[in-house]
């Protein structure tokens, strides 16, 4: 044991890994719906490690990883925050802001009435409202106080230990939520959202038990066309027109050769027709043509792509795919298939009323020289995983840096925004410059959703393992009393601000009554647990854009508790 231990004092960053793997195995342990999560656990992990003593890694570290995770923060929300601020969306995001204020007023609040000091309430706010985060930005903010270094470093202990603490019943919170609205409201979750996603689709029969909407779903097929089929005898374009875009005749095999179509291409009888399209659109052709052909012949072969395209395009934008659809020609429309709508990282359901929104990542199939037209037309193709834009990330990052220097008083406390305000400013502006200027800020989804989640699980390693055995001891002290400081932290927001979304927003139906509370509270696996009840994926329009609001404004509380907290 002793080789061991002074190994990890020997080699740190050792340690540091360790903690990071060992921390995501015991994130993974699941009680009942609940998870801990590879953040929570690294912290954890790194604080039990740290007790051994001398296993100290050099703040530059972890502000340089906190600086990469925060300025993905902005990077990834910035095109959904900035779309998400319209007339619609209005009512929503002013429940997520108001819940993220009712947040900061009530750790301030407990934190006062307890006597914390501004490190635990920093915590209790990190945990508490599961913003992990505030560590970064409540721990600048203490350095920015001017207090002697030992003082300085047991406030940022204390920012750990609070967060270890509340974060389990944090992340319960919004999971209890899911639970018992739809008591309250005395609905059927499940019900519910088949209803809203028959509404979304236009008018779609309800779906039972085991049932799916196929809108996404595509497929290739190859029917003989005999005498007696109506298809016989009428050209491609005629054919294709019958099915509004949903059907392409992608291939056709005449007298044993080959042909490719255009829109004036007959299809005869005793031809093979080659179509692709929706399944349901291919079960309807069927009837038109005479027969699926069990074995297709090599010259029938097809090959399409998919490709991802993000939307920029202001003419797009706001308009559902029906609405895009009856604006759009049958020349424009033909040959490529939206299969997919992914929004901050999330599923959004591809039915007829499913608005556009800027920075969404539509994935589209089709032929090439198809594909091209359409993606110039609605925005741009996201770079490949290995491109990234390091003139953004560096530059961005150094500007958020002089940003942080800016402070002002509060309280009759100097306070300054610190590198984590300022690297989340700049990764806003660069996120929604991207959107608006394509060649901007490219950073590949996958790398900035790498750097975001490891660089901050980086920087809790660090801070746990920095803070040693203090952490222990602070945490023997103040356990019981933390623990029931964060039960109200995490519950009161919730239900005072319920009452108001349902009363006074208008936010009634079940759903997205859910779905902004979870969103509101950043509470991902609140968000987990609503679309496993849901069934489907209409929660996730309104969880994303309040999501983006709670990421944002939870961050910036991390100063103002230091602040108004004694």
């Amino acid at each position: 044991m002793e080789l061991i231990t002074e190994q990890l004092r020997a080699f740190p960053i050792m340690a540091l890994f360790l903690c990071l793997g060992m921390g995501y195995g015991v994130g993974k342990f699941r009680v009942g719906k609940f998870e801990l999560g590879g953040i929570a656990g690294t912290l954890l992990v790194a604080v039990f490690i740290g007790q051994i003593g001398g296993v100290n890694l050099s703040t530059d570290v972890q502000n340089v990883f906190f600086s990469l995770f925060i300025f993905m923060v902005g990077y990834n929300g910035g095109p959904q925050f900035f779309a998400a601020l319209n007339r619609t969306a209005l009512t929503k995001l002013l429940a997520a802001f108001m819940m993220t204020l009712w947040g900061l007023f009530f750790v301030i609040v407990v934190a006062r009435l307890a006597g914390l000091d501004k490190g635990l309430a920093a915590g209790l706010a990190a945990g508490g409202l599961t913003q992990s985060a505030i560590i970064g930005t409540a721990g600048n903010a203490i350095d920015l106080l001017g207090l002697a270094a030992d003082e300085a470093e047991k406030l940022k202990t204390n920012i750990a230990v609070g967060y270890s603490v509340t974060y389990i019943f944090g992340s319960i919170g919004p999971i209890l939520a899911v639970s018992v609205i739809p008591i309250i409201m005395r609905v059927d979750l499940r019900q519910e959202a088949i209803k809203l996603a028959q509404k979304l689709s236009g008018g779609g029969r309800k779906l039972e038990e085991g049932e799916f909407l196929p809108m996404n779903r595509f497929d290739a097929r190859a029917y003989q066309v005999n005498a007696d089929a109506t298809i016989a005898g009428k050209t491609v374009k005629d054919i294709e027109s019958g099915y509004d875009g949903d059907l392409i005749v992608e291939r056709l095999l005449h007298d044993s050769a080959p042909v490719d179509p255009n829109p004036e291409t007959v299809v005869n009888a005793r031809d093979v027709v080659v179509v692709s399209g929706l399944v349901a659109t291919l079960t309807q052709f069927e009837r038109s043509a005479s027969g699926e052909i069990g074995e297709y012949p090599p010259e029938l072969t097809v090959v399409e792509e998919r490709r991802n395209v993000v939307v920029t395009n202001r003419k797009l934008t706001g308009k559902t795919l029906a609405e895009l659809s009856e604006a759009l020609t049958a020349d424009q429309r033909r040959g490529v298939h939206i299969s997919k709508i992914t929004r901050m990282g999330h599923d959004v359901p591809v039915l007829h009323n499913t608005e556009i929104h800027a920075g969404d990542e539509v994935s589209i199939v089709g032929h090439k020289d198809d594909l091209n037209r359409v993606a110039k037309v609605a925005g741009y193709v996201p770079p490949s995983a290995s491109v990234t834009n390091f003139i953004a990330l560096g530059i961005g990052v150094a500007i958020g840096f002089l940003i942080g220097e800016i402070s002002f008083v509060i309280a009759g406390t100097k306070v300054a925004l610190g590198s984590g305000l300022g690297c989340l400013v700049t990764g806003l502006i660069i996120g929604y410059m991207r959107i608006r200027r394509p060649k901007i800020g490219g950073i590949n989804r996958g790398a900035a959703n790498f750097l975001q989640s490891f660089g901050l699980a980086v920087f809790v390693g660090v801070v746990g393992l920095n803070a040693g055995k203090p952490a222990l001891e602070a945490i023997q002290e103040y356990g019981i009393t933390l623990l029931l400081l964060g039960v109200v932290v995490t519950l009161m927001p919730m239900i005072v601000q319920f009452p108001i979304n349902y009363f006074a927003l208008r936010i009634k139906n079940p759903v997205e009554a859910c779905a902004v509370v979870t969103g509101s509270r950043s509470g991902n696996p609140g968000f987990a647990t609503l679309l496993e009840k849901a069934g489907n994926s209409t929660p996730t329009p309104a969880f994303t854009m309040t999501y983006a609001v709670a990421n944002i404004f939870l961050t910036l509380w991390g100063p103002l508790v230091v602040a108004f907290v004694p």
